[in-house]
């Protein structure tokens, strides 16, 4: 299986209109438009999953740059996910030096600052 990028989507395509202009150039296993979590609303782009890397690679050529609802299609290989590669944003880090909890001193937890209850 193969799995296609697919951008510059129109807003009002939706996945049953994509999977079929997909299925002209094999068995389209899956389809799935990124949206905002928030608002629903399309992303514009979104990921089709072909059985065969031949319908895959066909669909490429005829549907990269090809007009669809007036926006031009980009249709690439998706790039696989790496393990743990979050949501893109670097990863950001521990901030500095370990960290340990410690208990503010009004918090009677009963180890700040020789606490005896």
């Amino acid at each position: 299986m193969k799995k296609l990028f697919v951008g510059n989507l129109a807003w009002k395509v939706t996945e049953e209109s994509l999977k079929s202009l997909f299925e002209a150039y094999g068995k389209v296993v899956s389809v799935k438009i990124i949206t905002d979590q928030y608002t629903g609303k399309s992303k514009g782009f979104g990921f089709v999953e072909m059985e065969t890397a031949e319908g895959a690679e066909k669909a490429m050529k005829e549907l990269n740059d090809k007009p669809v609802m007036d926006r031009n299609l980009r249709v690439s290989l998706a790039q696989e996910r790496r393990e743990g590669a979050g949501s893109g944003n670097g990863g950001g880090g521990g901030g500095g030096g370990q960290r340990s909890f410690r208990p503010r001193s009004n918090d009677r937890g009963g180890y700040d600052r020789g606490y005896q209850g």
